[in-house]
């Protein structure tokens, strides 16, 4: 651990507090920089917005988007004061951070009631085994559209 991330994490640690205290959803933050200059702030506004998905590292990276005006956030680091959930993760991947570095565990937040072990578990058992009932319909029209997408000359690739 460097200084710098040192002081971005007890930023982002700062964030949860805060935010948690003023009701604004659960005790979690995130901050996102580049270089040593904080681009976006988020924190969990889950209970606050009535949106499952404004989770703290999801509300950075949407910040940090439209601040940067671009979906891709090469040369940022992602700074958050729990290890990620499923959908933050895979929200830090898709944004393109070049590095995660989280304070509090998972485990951590399954003590307080925050079960994202159950989703980890539930991502690598074959679909007809996880608990939300999934069902596949439509495929070639879908299937379709995607090829149509393949072909058109200005789309742009993320």
């Amino acid at each position: 651990m460097n200084a710098q991330d040192q002081k971005f994490m007890q930023a982002a640690i700062q964030l949860s507090a805060e935010h948690m205290r003023a009701g604004h959803g659960g005790p979690f933050g995130a901050i996102i920089t580049r270089g040593d200059e904080i681009i976006a702030t988020g924190w969990n506004q889950v209970t606050s917005s009535n949106d499952p998905t404004a989770h703290a590292e999801v509300t950075a990276i949407r910040n940090a988007g439209a601040k940067l005006k671009n979906f891709q956030l090469n040369g940022c680091v992602l700074y958050t004061s729990c290890e990620p959930c499923p959908m933050c993760l895979g929200a830090a991947y898709w944004s393109r951070v070049d590095r995660l570095v989280y304070a509090a565990t998972r485990q951590d937040a399954a003590a307080i009631g925050f079960d994202d072990e159950e989703l980890y578990q539930e991502l690598v058992l074959p679909i007809d085994k996880r608990k939300l009932p999934m069902q596949q319909i439509l495929h070639a029209d879908a299937a379709a559209v995607m090829g149509e997408w393949k072909t058109l000359p200005n789309k742009i690739h993320y």
